[in-house]
């Protein structure tokens, strides 16, 4: 949230946001509590703005991912079972040579009740097969979309090419590690590409096949326009930008050019198309107000609030960027609430100075006050029936508040500033 806030690089910014949603990890799945972080700086961060190729695999590689999607522990039955065997085998071995030949024999007592009873819990402990999680996830949310032509036999033969992506010591030091000896091994089919290379290189090799699909280029492209230009962005825009991924071999900032310098991103249609999340209205929030934030946790919450925690989507989903997520009565509300709040200077850890982002002459006139706040924090445009719900507001008494120290009554700016921040205009991008 303090990137947010503080940031010169806006578009880096957001572009974080974009893809952590679209890779997204619930911090309250066990350790993903503590990977997030690494995984949010070392991760996402370093390829927002790379080659969506080098992302992908960041991602399929980082332990925060691999835990929340299981993969750490998938691994082909066959191998597992080897595996068990060789362990046991040489246990048996070590046990032969340091403890004076074989193990002793289990002390027995009569009765029932002392009969040695098998461990079902150890037992089933022991199994470890396919996890199909990630297999599917990559696929359907990650690369080629829900609609990209793979089937069920796919996902199988995914999951099988990532079999042995685990991580190493998850309790100390977590790290992506590959163990080879619970890898399965032979070729495996993936939407008509066979992979046949054996080892960690079945796994690169399905997922750079993934990040360069057709299918890849047109999902993303959807993904994007509707996150920055419209909840239903034009086809014209979307064929535009996945032909550039497909040139560009999956280009990020090639692909945001195109989106941008595009007819359609500037059109009438999608001129504040886009409702604000509630994460996108804290930040900007604060930002328009040149809020002074020493301690972020209250914005934090208020994100929550609203109905964004920070982090906390258990979906593989992540949250929406579509206005019938954010937008009824009860969240149109908070958000005026929080906005009156914040330019009230009531805001826990955070400072504002009204009166040298409006100027003098808005403390002494509510018309002053309003035209100010109107041409700052939505550049002068506003619907006039926004404009005279406002201007209805100015007879309220509480837009004018005595002042201790001084007998003339001055504007209450916060509340004018606030109601101004909690206009339809400003809850869109």
């Amino acid at each position: 949230l303090d990137r947010a806030v503080y940031s010169q690089r806006q578009l880096e910014a957001v572009m974080e946001d974009f893809w952590f949603n679209h890779f997204n990890v619930f911090a309250n799945k066990g350790a993903d509590k503590w990977l997030l972080t690494a995984y949010v700086r070392d991760t996402i961060r370093p390829h927002a703005m790379g080659k969506f190729q080098d992302l992908l695999i960041a991602t399929a590689k980082s332990p925060a991912m691999l835990f929340y999607l299981d993969n750490w522990l998938s691994a082909d039955p066959v191998a597992f079972e080897h595996m068990q065997r060789e362990l046991a085998q040489r246990r048996a071995r070590y046990q032969g040579i340091f403890g004076g030949g074989y193990p002793p024999a289990p002390r027995t007592f009569p009765g029932p009740s002392n009969a040695p009873q098998p461990n079902k819990t150890a037992a089933k402990k022991q199994d470890r097969g396919l996890n199909e999680n990630y297999g599917r996830e990559v696929m359907e949310l990650h690369t080629v979309g829900v609609d990209g032509g793979y089937t069920q036999q796919d996902v199988i033969a995914m999951a099988e090419c990532l079999t042995g992506w685990t991580v190493h010591e998850p309790r100390k030091d977590p790290e992506f590690y590959f163990d080879e000896r619970i890898h399965a091994q032979g070729k495996k089919i993936v939407m008509g590409r066979t992979f046949d290379y054996g080892g960690m290189k079945n796994g690169e090799e399905a997922l750079n096949f993934l990040a360069s699909h057709p299918s890849t280029g047109i999902f993303l492209s959807r993904e994007l326009a509707r996150h920055f230009v419209s909840d239903n962005p034009p086809q014209s825009l979307i064929d535009r930008m996945a032909e550039n991924f497909a040139a560009t071999q999956g280009d990020i900032r090639s692909l945001l050019k195109t989106m941008i310098y595009s007819p359609e991103f500037w059109s009438k249609e999608a001129y504040r198309a886009k409702v604000k999340t509630p994460f996108e209205l804290v930040a900007s929030t604060a930002r328009a107000l040149d809020a002074d934030v020493t301690v972020g946790l209250p914005l934090a919450q208020w994100v929550g609030r609203m109905g964004e925690p920070l982090y906390l989507c258990q979906p593989p989903t992540g949250y929406s960027d579509k206005a019938e997520t954010w937008v009824n009565t009860g969240a149109l509300l908070n958000r005026l609430n929080f906005a009156l709040a914040f330019a009230g200077n009531r805001m826990g850890g955070a400072t504002v100075d009204l009166k040298a982002l409006l100027g003098a002459e808005a403390l002494r006139d509510p018309n002053a006050a309003l035209g100010r706040s109107i041409d700052i924090f939505l550049g002068g445009q506003v619907a006039q029936t926004t404009r005279q719900t406002l201007e209805s507001r100015l007879s309220d008494p509480q837009i004018l508040q005595a002042r201790l120290d001084d007998p003339v009554k001055q504007v209450n700016e916060g509340l004018i500033a606030g109601l101004v921040l909690g206009a339809p205009e400003f809850q869109r991008r």
